[in-house]
């Protein structure tokens, strides 16, 4: 598996694991050490095949990652600060990256190591970044308190507006539609509309600062993360887009800000679960529909958990501040149980 240099590192230490019935500690024996994608931080992953992840960093580079091979596939290099956010077109060879350098770039993978298409206009660092359902257009948003769209093809910003005190930390286009959702600093959550480019709905402000969206492949659930500080805030939220500005259930037990949440693969009749990391080190994953803690892992040392990305029907994606790239593995026996399998 992967490079014959690839060490298997022995780890002593014990991964938590919180079930329904209570807290148990469960050994994790090895965990494979990849070469690493990154040389510093890294703020974000995505995946874009079956064994093809892309990742942005403080290192200011763009990380095409063959996570199953464990090796560098790409390595892209244009940003001028720390890349802030990546998406891709599925089925494509397209890749988008945001960073602090103001710009959103644009790559294909089958055209070489240099970016296609610039799409530059904030005056900030840009935070929130997707693409548009028909992979025509993608939406920006910055701390200069503006959203964005623009056309891929040609670069052009084909709508823009600023709104007091919104400070844009995530933004993500629900599946199928013409709505995007979107987290800020002023502790909402909007649904814009993509052909008015209005704000359509803005939901009850939380208690803290939001600091992460996803919606679900149905397009009927949303999840928010919320910032916080020792067990105050720190939860993510599931609102019922149909009733918009409904909450369903909270996601309670991180110690520190939950920086990412998502929802994860759920085969017809399985139950439906959704994962959140944290800046104190750990992954949860969730009963989605009860808010029930299923599993706790914890990574020791790992720094802010900023960033996760399901990458198979068992995988999950996991990228740190300190210790590089992390890949889960769900697996159910005897009980729901969440390991390190890999990191880079």
């Amino acid at each position: 598996m992967g490079k014959l240099q690839s060490k298997i590192r022995r780890r002593s230490d014990l991964y938590r694991t919180n079930r329904e019935e209570g807290a148990e500690s469960v050994p994790i024996s090895q965990v494979v050490q990849y070469d690493p994608a990154h040389t510093d931080a890294i703020n974000c992953v995505t995946t874009i095949s079956s064994d093809l992840c892309v990742s942005g960093g403080s290192d200011q580079a763009v990380v095409v990652y063959n996570w199953r091979a464990g090796k560098v596939h790409q390595s892209l290099q244009a940003h001028t600060k720390e890349v802030t956010k990546v998406k891709c077109v599925p089925g494509t060879h397209l890749i988008f990256s945001a960073s602090r350098d103001k710009t959103v770039l644009m790559w294909d993978l089958s055209s070489g190591d240099e970016p296609l298409q610039e799409f530059c206009g904030h005056e900030l660092v840009v935070n929130g970044l997707d693409v548009s359902p028909d992979a025509l257009k993608i939406c920006t948003g910055s701390r200069d308190n503006s959203m964005c769209l623009w056309d891929i093809e040609s670069g052009e910003c084909l709508q823009r507006k600023t709104i007091s005190r919104n400070l844009v930390t995530h933004v993500c286009w629900v599946p199928g539609g013409t709505s995007i959702a979107q987290t800020s600093e002023d502790k909402t959550i909007k649904v814009w509309d993509s052909r008015s480019w209005q704000i359509s709905n803005t939901f009850p402000a939380k208690q803290y600062i939001q600091t992460h969206c996803a919606v679900s492949s149905n397009s009927n659930y949303l999840l928010s993360s919320s910032n916080g500080f020792g067990g105050q805030g720190c939860e993510a939220t599931l609102w019922d887009l149909r009733q918009p500005g409904c909450k369903v259930v909270e996601y309670r037990g991180h110690l520190q800000t939950t920086a990412c949440c998502v929802f994860l693969p759920c085969s017809q009749g399985a139950l439906p679960m959704v994962a959140t990391s944290s800046h104190d080190c750990s992954v949860k994953v969730w009963d989605q529909n009860t808010a029930a803690c299923l599993c706790t892992l914890a990574l020791a040392g790992s720094g802010p958990l900023v960033s996760l990305a399901p990458c198979d029907a068992s995988g999950l994606l996991c990228a740190s501040f300190n210790t590089g790239l992390h890949l889960l593995h769900l697996s159910q026996g005897a009980g729901l149980q969440l390991r390190e399998a890999a990191r880079f």
